[in-house]
């Protein structure tokens, strides 16, 4: 494929008719359109129980209002209650839910104490926007953190001061005891279900090879490898050797590898794989799945290529190993990805977080939000006032999304909620009906939330109202104020946590594109290394540097796509700018798959690229990045020089002609 064609081909997977006039910018369609996310049923079947019980027992005991904080501690926890591992649901249920329960208590001791909750309300804003920047356990904290700390400043609550945070608790843990109900039945299920889901990944990239889908099934494989190195390697930090289970679950990932890598070679073939080859590694997939060991059969045709005998050989050796009863050690790297001790990790991120000019900056903002909702509450009579701060709260959360979008998402979401919550407050007598409503309504919150946040948030509106009556007992007249509350709440993060703030609307996506085009000048330095170790141990420690390297690229293409369709959903001119560099980040994503497949066809018998051919595309790279980094849009990228030359028959032909195409995208001819 020529430079030209390779160029309009990249260029036509992100072009698009002409909007027709009068239709909504295409930020908010994509905000609106629901997720293909599968519905999660357990995650569905526990929402439900974990909010109707607690109603039920509070009504049995004539204390529904007990009932009701009980639920509200509850909902936290379903919406916390995203991990596949047991472990993980530890962690991402009862962590947040000290925080919670610490957020609550504070509220409830200045409750009714003018300026001093303003005060104390802006300072935990502050703590909880430094804390969410550590990480996704620490960001679902810090959330709980602050909410809770403006239910606490903003409702009556029971008295001794203790009381909401010992029912809120409760709710939280009801959930953890439900979610971990299956803990002793299928305690490793979730790792090796995640193990076997990268096989099957793999089994679709390879079924896709040569042909329009293998882009898109390739990004599934790196995001199911994500997931199940996340899953057992966190797994394994706790336990480390001591558990064959996860050495062996580690091996049969690791051994993936080098099937992953000669995917890429494979496509640059241009023609299918015999179909043999992905129904093998389904069959292995299903291996991992179910435990099984024993002697694997393999009826695969004669490799023919070098492409071919990579993959050939790798999927040998990975029947080999997935069929292992106890794999030994040394087929364990936990180089490729293992964490520090927790104690490490801890002191780090607190050092991250204090030292991280990011850290204070969504710290600041988040305090000045929650500062000003606070004040214009004090100041002007408002209904229901709590709510402006829990909006604000809600969406001014950045690692969530764009801050824009889910401001006008939620200001929908909440409308089309209002309207289920107007006709059970309406419809509905308070009390033991509550319960069968509540079991239904609060079953939708994971089902809903799997499809967007516009749709998240329309599902918990009812539910927040419906346990909000049954501690004030304001019925149908709730609605008014929380709709008006919820525009102020959206209107304080437009103008306060987003305009006043030209980073929000001036967005880095460009510096982010540009460490990614250096990173993969590196990769290409670390595949075609001019330094041959000349040991057995050399040699592996320099496989290994491959593979961290490799994989380390994967993640960080990962992110920054998820990053650009962010982007993608601000209004002018960030979306506009994102759409423009989009192009780009699949031309760079081609470049590492083509470094890969070069790489692959060297260590089956291709020649060595020569160092001056390597050098020159790293080079390229590497000027490549600049022009990206001192531009505001692809047009403005000039210069870096003519592109790399190299022979037509060289390994890395395919990766001249990627960069090529890239330069062309960043370049376009006048």
């Amino acid at each position: 494929m020529t430079t030209q064609r390779r160029t309009e081909h990249i260029r036509s997977g992100h072009s698009r008719a002409r909007q027709i006039p009068l239709t909504p910018p295409a930020w908010l369609l994509n905000g609106l359109r629901p997720s293909s996310a599968p519905v999660p049923w357990a995650a569905v079947v526990r929402a439900g129980i974990a909010l109707s019980v607690p109603l039920a027992v509070g009504f049995a005991l004539d204390e529904p209002e007990y009932g009701a904080l009980v639920s509200m501690g509850a909902l936290s926890g379903v919406i916390g209650d995203t991990a596949d591992a047991y472990r993980m649901r530890v962690l991402n249920i009862a962590v947040p839910q000290l925080f919670g329960a610490a957020g609550v208590a504070v509220g409830t001791l200045v409750f009714g104490h003018g300026w001093l909750a303003v005060g104390v309300l802006t300072l935990v804003a502050l703590v909880s926007g430094m804390i969410s920047s550590i990480g996704s356990v620490a960001s679902v904290s810090g959330l709980l953190l602050l909410l809770n700390a403006v239910v606490g400043a903003g409702l009556p609550m029971p008295r001794p001061w203790w009381t909401a945070p010992l029912l809120l608790t409760a709710g939280g843990l009801f959930v953890l005891v439900l979610s971990l109900a299956g803990w002793p039945l299928r305690g490793r299920q979730p790792e090796r279900v995640a193990v076997a889901a990268g096989y099957r990944a793999l089994a679709d990239t390879l079924e896709a090879a040569g042909g329009p889908d293998y882009e898109e099934r390739r990004r599934e494989v790196t995001q199911a490898l994500n997931q199940a190195y996340d899953l057992v390697l966190g797994r394994r930090a706790l336990v480390h050797g001591r558990s064959p289970s996860l050495v062996r679950m580690l091996a049969q990932l690791n051994v993936l590898i080098p099937l992953v890598e000669g995917a890429p070679a494979a496509h640059l073939r241009g023609r299918p794989l015999p179909p043999e080859i992905p129904a093998a590694v389904r069959e292995l997939a299903a291996a991992v799945e179910d435990g099984r060991t024993g002697t694997p059969v393999l009826d695969l045709p004669p490799p023919h290529g070098q492409s071919e005998r990579a993959i050939d050989a790798a999927l040998r050796h990975a029947a080999t190993i997935v069929h292992l009863a106890e794999p030994r050690m040394h087929n364990v790297d936990d180089r490729l990805g293992r964490p520090a001790a927790l104690g490490i990790r801890a002191r780090r991120a607190v050092r991250d977080m204090m030292f991280s000019r990011a850290s204070w900056r969504y710290g600041i903002r988040l305090a000045v939000c929650i500062g000003l909702a606070q004040v214009l509450v004090s100041v002007v009579p408002i209904e229901r006032s709590y709510w402006v701060a829990l909006t604000v709260t809600f969406v001014l959360k950045p690692d969530f999304g764009s801050v824009f979008s889910r401001a006008v998402l939620r200001a929908l979401g909440t409308a089309v909620g209002l309207v289920l919550a107007a006709a059970v407050l309406a419809e509905v007598p308070r009390g033991w009906w509550d319960v069968p409503v509540m079991a239904v309504l609060a079953a939708l919150i994971p089902a809903f939330s799997a499809k967007g946040y516009a749709f998240q948030t329309a599902a918990i509106t009812p539910v927040i109202l419906l346990l909000s009556d049954l501690l004030n007992h304001q019925g149908f007249d709730l609605i008014r104020p929380r709709l008006l509350d919820s525009l102020i709440g959206c209107a304080i993060t437009l103008v306060a946590g987003y305009l006043l703030w030209p980073e929000s609307w001036h967005t880095r996506i460009g510096d982010r594109l540009a460490d990614t085009v250096d990173d993969a000048a590196r990769y290409v330095q670390r595949a075609f290394g001019t330094d041959h170790p000349d040991t057995e141990a050399g040699l592996r420690a320099a496989r290994t540097a491959r593979l961290q390297a490799r994989r380390r690229i994967y993640r960080d293409l990962s992110g920054v796509r998820t990053e650009f369709q962010r982007a993608l959903t601000e209004p002018p001119p960030t979306g506009a700018r994102a759409a423009a560099w989009w192009p780009l980040v699949v031309a760079v994503e081609r470049i590492v798959d083509a470094t890969t497949a070069a790489r692959v066809r060297v260590n089956h018998g291709a020649d060595a690229p020569h160092r001056d051919e390597v050098e020159a595309a790293v080079r390229e790279l590497h000027g490549l990045a600049e022009g990206v980094r001192a531009s505001r849009t692809p047009a403005a990228v000039r210069g870096g020089g003519p592109a790399p030359a190299g022979r037509e028959d060289s390994v890395l032909a395919p990766v001249h002609q990627e960069i090529a195409a890239a330069r062309a995208i960043a370049a376009p001819a006048d």
